[in-house]
């Protein structure tokens, strides 16, 4: 990794620089069970006797944030998460699959600090913060991000569903899924940071001529990979070798 180092003779001069400051942020760890897959091809087939998992993701967050009622600068953040699935049907156990996909919705809520601001912002490339109601008062929310990690589907069943307007039931996919989770609360601030004069880097720019047979000779053998971990021992055989690897990595990239 390249080093900056600011020259020791000078001093740090402050400028305004223009950031987005996190108000407040929460992580989370969800579990979300009888999630209903609503299938593309719509009824999941009567052959169908079992399901597999093949992959899920998140492939779109609906957000709305509104002030949360007699307590000022607190937001409440209404989350609707999008996943695309892809299942295995089988019609028996040891026949051959077939791909199915589906679209499932689940939501959430939570409630974070988002300071206040009575301000609108207008920017040159016609971008607008904030804005004014029928009481001429101004609304300016702040500004929310969700980060996910891909889903982990803990399980997946075949059930049945009520149909649309009292009909017949509908056979299809229920899942139980996992979701890590990070929320914030953000708002455009000014602030003031010591800068230095630029310095130029002291790593050098090469590159490596070993050739492929070299660079495998520095890995360190995986001899943990081949050694099954028990149950007691797993975290601890996890953990012993994570410096090693780390270190074994940088002496061979450098």
């Amino acid at each position: 990794m390249s080093q900056y180092h600011p020259m020791p003779e000078q001093c740090a001069d402050t400028v305004p620089v223009k950031v987005n400051r996190v108000f407040d942020s929460c992580s989370d760890r969800d579990c979300f069970s009888n999630v209903q897959i609503l299938m593309d091809g719509g009824e999941l087939p009567a052959n169908v006797t079992m399901v597999k998992s093949r992959c899920v993701r998140v492939s779109d967050i609906c957000m709305n944030i509104e002030p949360v009622p007699f307590n000022r600068g607190f937001y409440s953040i209404d989350l609707t998460y999008t996943f695309r699935v892809e299942l295995m049907a089988y019609e028996r156990s040891c026949s051959s699959p077939v791909l199915l996909t589906g679209t499932a919705y689940t939501s959430k809520n939570v409630i974070l600090y988002g300071g206040e601001s009575n301000t609108k912002t207008f920017f040159s490339s016609g971008e607008q913060i904030g804005d004014t109601n029928a009481c001429c008062e101004t609304i300016n929310l702040p500004t929310a991000a969700v980060q996910v990690v891909e889903p982990i589907a803990l399980e997946a069943r075949i059930g049945s569903v009520c149909g649309p307007d009292g009909a017949a039931p509908v056979r299809t996919v229920i899942m139980t899924l996992g979701l890590f989770s990070v929320v914030e609360l953000f708002r455009p601030v000014t602030i003031l940071v010591p800068t230095y004069e630029y310095t130029i880097p002291a790593k050098e720019c090469h590159a490596d001529t070993e050739s492929p047979c070299a660079v495998f000779d520095k890995i360190r053998f995986p001899a943990e990979e081949f050694t099954p971990a028990t149950l007691s021992g797993s975290a601890k055989s996890e953990s012993c070798h994570c410096g090693d690897t780390v270190q074994q990595n940088e002496d061979s990239t450098s």
